[in-house]
């Protein structure tokens, strides 16, 4: 398989040429122009971020592409999916007024914003795709409907799949409710009791109800009940909750592939991570940890999996660590000869698998040839 191309700039800057300018100048230079946008519906799916978590893309970089692809004849609008788990998201109503709050809305994007699978996250299109464990993938209406798919998205760690990117956005964050139950139901934490201190946390943040204390005030998770949306993992500050990581989850990171797989089908697309704020957790939580490496740069890209990859890469390549990180505390794991800084912080993960499994059934290629701007 030939190299993919990957565009990256850093965040070096000028008077007369910010980051605004040079994103656009990116995109242009990776080729977004050569895409026919003439009275297309342009689906530009990002992650709004939980209120109270600040990591997330600015909106200010939405606003431009936004306003790029009006220029090329394009309708865009910008959008995500309800989740599954409890908190500001969850249905169309609060997720609009959590995205408002943190500056995804028509007067700053220039466009309209659109929950993907409507008020409850029962509105999807079941795209056929016949792969090893999706034979129909339940997208959200809007991003199913929409004619061309834009993802941005910020690049960071991930407690379930050691990272996010490009692939975890589209694949997981398009899924309609019950397509997130099916990415996340092979999965399922576990309570390691030596660990738990009866805080309560997990027991108050599980909308399924799955978790309580017992006699001995250690959490014990229902498994009947819980559908692994790892919400548990994501509040216990103790590693009491943590994934588990055997073929059941290998399995939820090939599903989400497929996911990615179902939302491109057949469709021209393009993506941008943003390499910033690159914190250990995602960004579904109401909060957001120190970061795990310097803010790198803007990488661009027509191929998913390439771009993820590149980003892993200029990641654990990157010589300087917080103060005070996740990874400065972790126990450092090497993976070819390098200190993996995703490995490090969540080692119970192992973020190859999606990618492995991307480039299998043709979603990308994982050889890349990186092409500074």
């Amino acid at each position: 398989m030939a190299k993919s191309k990957v565009y990256f700039t850093d965040f070096k800057t000028k008077p007369g040429y910010n980051m605004l300018d040079k994103l656009e100048n990116l995109v242009k230079k990776a080729g977004i122009e050569t895409i026919d946008f003439k009275n297309k519906f342009v689906a530009i799916k990002v992650h709004f971020g939980e209120p109270g978590n600040l990591a997330y893309i600015r909106p200010n970089y939405v606003a431009r592409i936004v306003k790029l692809i009006k220029s090329l004849g394009g309708k865009p609008f910008v959008t995500d999916a309800n989740t599954l788990y409890t908190g500001r998201r969850s249905n169309a109503l609060d997720h609009l007024q959590a995205a408002y709050e943190n500056g995804f809305n028509p007067l700053v994007l220039g466009c309209h914003v659109i929950i993907a699978d409507g008020l409850k996250g029962t509105e999807y299109r079941e795209i056929e795709v016949n792969l090893k464990h999706t034979q129909k993938a339940k997208i959200g209406s809007a991003i199913a409907d929409a004619d061309i798919i834009i993802s941005m998205n910020h690049f960071k760690g991930h407690e379930m799949t050691g990272f996010g990117g490009a692939i975890k956005n589209i694949g997981m964050g398009s899924g309609s409710r019950g397509g997130k139950l099916f990415m996340h139901s092979s999965s399922k934490p576990v309570i390691k009791t030596s660990k738990c201190v009866g805080c309560g946390m997990c027991v108050k943040s599980c909308a399924q109800l799955a978790i309580t204390l017992n006699e001995k005030k250690k959490a014990v998770i229902d498994y009947e009940k819980c559908v692994g949306c790892g919400q548990c993992v994501a509040v216990c500050q103790f590693g009491a909750a943590t994934v588990r990581w055997d073929e059941a989850a290998s399995i939820a990171s090939e599903k989400i592939a497929e996911y990615t797989y179902a939302v491109l089908k057949d469709k021209p697309n393009f993506h941008i991570n943003f390499i910033m704020n690159i914190s250990p957790d995602c960004d579904c939580w109401s909060h957001n940890d120190i970061p795990i490496a310097p803010d790198i740069g803007i990488a661009a890209s027509f191929d998913p999996v390439a771009l993820d990859k590149a980003c892993v890469d200029l990641v654990n390549s990157s010589a300087f660590t917080p103060a005070g990180s996740a990874f400065e505390t972790a126990k450092h794991i090497e993976i070819d000869g390098k200190i993996d800084r995703f490995k490090s912080i969540h080692p119970d993960t192992d973020w190859q698998v999606a990618l492995k499994h991307a480039q299998e059934i043709g979603l990308g290629s994982l050889e890349y040839e990186l092409v500074h701007v």
